[in-house]
């Protein structure tokens, strides 16, 4: 299937998740034709709770951490009935009305999974599909997702309970009076232990760095409303602005030390915090324990940096995702753990014209209207309504965006694709604007 304008598709988009579904809206509005495939037989991504396509990690009781006034397209907000926090029925519910109400789902090819993606002799991309079908196109946008491969920690020793990664977590009913260890302290091991520990016998949840866990709600308004208080209407600085919003955490939750979560090496400035209005009350109350890193697994038990040994009946690892691309040969373009990713305005590498990525970043906040902003500079730049630099000039901003990078957040692979929302999104609207002025 492709759009209904009259010139044959010469636009190729890989997935129909947040990302596909809008690089597919802000092609259309430029009058672009394009072909997307969709490995499964619907939109919607990791926001569809079991997807056929088997690359959604959501699991039954997942909730977005972004509040509805900051979530959504800009250009279709989500309605203000919704809750603050949207589940991911919810936010699959808008996703879905959001491509129906600009048109986009008869250009989806569903059940379609994209095989290969070469770089033809003639400049041209060439994509070959489940069917056997091989397609030439002059540009193709990847927006496959980057939080469907596992990243597995390495611990010696082996364990003789279940073990499972949290991208496989649906439910807390098979840990029913089990003794489970979660690994991690980000977002989704937060979740996960707060909804096992009513049901399971202990939940523990084990931390190498510790965190800086911020409470959804301050004053009974979601926190990341104060965030775009001080950001966008006092026009704060993020460094100014996460400063502060540090204080406002350490006043809304205390000293997090007494629950037994380590401080961690770096400031919050510099670091992801954890977003959870309840992991501190369960702590508090005895429903979740906080054990160092595991150094060992030990048959039925395992062994922590601190000397301790617990038995547990189930391992969760919630240790994060591998960034690939099955349909791309490493050598044309990879994403290594923890290592620099060479793309223009984190959307293009430099050599490669015609390949555009979308959605793999990751900032502080919302993706959604950030992927919305990437949409309409891929469609600006596709239409010729914006002209891209040189590969030379692209290289420069990519190593001058390294060097930021290196001195605003840690050197861990979690912050491979990371990005300012205020100034990222702030420099792709300049780019469509310079241009568009001077055509």
């Amino acid at each position: 299937m492709h759009d209904t304008a009259a010139a044959s598709p010469d636009i190729c988009i890989i997935g129909a998740g947040s990302s596909g579904v809008a690089v597919a809206k802000a092609l259309r509005d430029r009058g672009l034709s394009f072909d997307c495939f969709e490995k499964g037989s619907n939109l919607g991504g990791m926001w569809r709770y079991e997807n056929d396509n088997g690359l959604s990690c959501a699991y039954r009781s997942l909730h977005i951490d972004t509040s509805r006034n900051n979530l959504g397209y800009p250009d279709f907000p989500i309605p203000a009935d919704q809750p603050d926090f949207l589940s991911h029925r919810q936010l699959l519910n808008y996703l879905e009305s959001y491509a129906d109400h600009f048109k986009v789902r008869p250009a989806i090819a569903f059940n379609t999974e994209v095989i290969s993606v070469e770089k033809t002799g003639g400049g041209r991309w060439r994509v070959v599909t489940n069917d056997g079908r091989a397609r030439n196109y002059r540009a193709v946008v990847v927006a496959n997702g980057h939080l469907w491969n596992p990243r597995h920690p390495s611990f010696p020793g082996t364990f003789d309970g279940i073990t499972i990664h949290s991208s496989e977590y649906r439910t807390a009913a098979p840990f029913d009076d089990k003794n489970v260890l979660v690994v991690g302290i980000g977002n989704s091991a937060v979740d996960i232990a707060v909804d096992l520990c009513k049901r399971a016998k202990s939940v523990a949840l084990s931390t190498r760095t510790g965190a800086h866990v911020m409470p959804k709600y301050m004053m009974g308004i979601p926190t990341d409303r104060w965030s775009a208080f001080f950001s966008r209407k006092l026009k704060f600085p993020t460094l100014l602005t996460r400063m502060i919003m540090a204080r406002l955490a350490y006043f809304a939750v205390g000293n997090q030390r007494r629950f037994g979560i380590p401080k961690p090496k770096h400031p919050m400035w510099r670091e992801h915090a954890t977003i959870s209005q309840e992991l501190l009350p369960y702590i508090g109350h005895g429903w979740i324990g906080i054990k160092p890193n595991v150094v060992k697994l030990a048959g039925d038990a395992v062994e922590f940096a601190d000397g301790s040994r617990n038995p547990f009946d189930a391992i969760i690892y919630a240790t994060g995702y591998k960034t690939t691309f099955p349909f791309l040969t490493p050598s044309l373009f990879s994403v290594p753990d923890g290592e620099m990713v060479d793309l223009y305005r984190r959307m293009t590498p430099p050599g490669l014209p015609g390949l555009f990525f979308a959605g793999l970043v990751q900032p502080i906040g919302a993706t959604i209207p950030l992927v919305e902003v990437q949409a309409r500079w891929i469609a600006a730049a596709l239409a010729d309504r914006m002209a891209l630099p040189s590969a030379a000039e692209m290289a420069r901003e990519v190593r001058s965006h390294h060097e930021r990078k290196q001195r605003t957040w840690l050197n861990s692979a979690r912050y491979t694709l990371e990005v300012d929302f205020k100034s990222y999104v702030g420099a792709l609207r300049k780019d469509m604007e310079r241009n568009q002025a001077g055509l």
